[in-house]
C-alpha cells in the first residue's frame, strides 16, 4: 500500500527525517514528498505533517511565524477538503498559531526545556491516527520541547474533554494521570488534540523517535502503521 503523505519544512525544522523514516518504514519504502514553507500549492496527498523544530529560530512565538508561511493557506485549503494533518511539537504549535486547533503552548511550567522519555495515555482508537492502539494504552514516546505547555480556557478544555477530542495525555507507566506524571504543566495532563472532525492531530511528544528496536522502542510504530493502513490505496 502506498502512502501519499508530505512533510512541510520552514526554516529550522529539524525532525523532518525522523519523521520521513518513520512514514518511509511504514509504507514499505514509499518516501514522502517534502515541501518547502514557501510552496503555495499541495500535490495530491493523502497526509500533511508539520514536524519538529524551531521554526524561524522560535522568535515572535513558536509557530507564529510559520503559520503565516505560504504553504498554510494550502494546509488549510487541504484540510477544509477533508485531508489529514499531523503535526508534533513545533507542527502542534504552528497549528495553532493558524487556527487549525484551539489553544496555545507556553513555556514549560518549570522553564527548562524537556529531554527525555515520558508515558502517554491514549485517549480514543476510532481514528486514523489511534487504530492501531487500544484505549487507555500506556505508551512510552520522547519529549524534546521548551514550549509545551498547552493551555486553553476553561469553556475550551471541557469541550475538548466532552467532545473526546482529547489524543493523549500525560501519565505514569501505569497510566495514572495527576500533577507529578505531567511534566509541562499542560492544563489536564494534555499532551495532544484532535481537531472537531478528528481529521488533524496535534501533539507534543515524538511518537516518531521510536519505530525501531534500534531506536530504543517501537511505540509510535502504530501510528504511523494506522495512518498506512487508514489512507493509503
Amino acid at each position: 500500500m502506498s502512502l501519499r503523505a508530505g512533510i512541510v519544512i520552514f526554516p529550522g525544522t529539524n525532525r523532518e527525517r525522523d519523521m520521513a523514516i518513520a512514514l518511509t518504514r511504514a509504507s514499505g519504502g514509499q518516501a514522502p514528498a517534502m515541501i518547502w514553507h514557501k510552496d503555495a500549492t499541495l500535490p495530491p496527498l493523502d497526509l500533511v505533517v508539520l514536524p519538529g523544530g524551531f521554526s524561524h529560530g522560535d522568535y515572535l512565538r513558536c509557530g507564529a511565524m510559520a503559520a503565516q508561511s505560504p504553504v498554510m493557506r494550502a494546509v488549510r485549503n487541504f484540510a477544509a477538503a477533508g485531508g489529514y494533518v499531523l503535526g508534533v511539537c513545533n507542527g502542534f504549535q504552528i497549528l495553532t498559531e493558524a487556527g487549525l486547533l484551539p489553544g496555545a503552548l507556553l513555556r514549560n511550567a518549570g522553564l527548562r526545556f524537556l529531554a527525555q522519555d515520558h508515558h502517554l495515555r491514549v485517549g480514543r482508537t476510532d481514528t486514523v491516527f489511534t487504530g492501531n492502539y487500544t484505549e487507555g494504552q500506556v505508551i512510552r514516546v520522547v519529549l524534546a520541547h521548551g514550549d509545551g505547555n498547552y493551555v486553553a480556557d476553561e469553556q475550551t478544555l471541557d469541550r475538548l474533554e466532552g467532545d473526546g477530542l482529547v489524543a493523549f495525555r500525560y501519565c505514569d507507566a501505569d497510566g495514572a494521570i495527576g500533577a507529578e506524571t505531567n511534566p509541562n504543566g499542560s492544563a489536564r495532563g494534555i499532551a495532544g488534540i484532535y481537531s472537531a472532525d478528528r481529521r488533524i492531530l496535534g501533539l507534543m511528544p515524538h511518537p516518531e523517535d521510536y519505530v525501531d528496536p534500534l531506536m530504543g522502542g517501537e511505540d509510535g510504530a502504530p501510528m504511523f502503521q494506522g495512518l498506512v493502513e487508514a489512507l493509503a490505496a
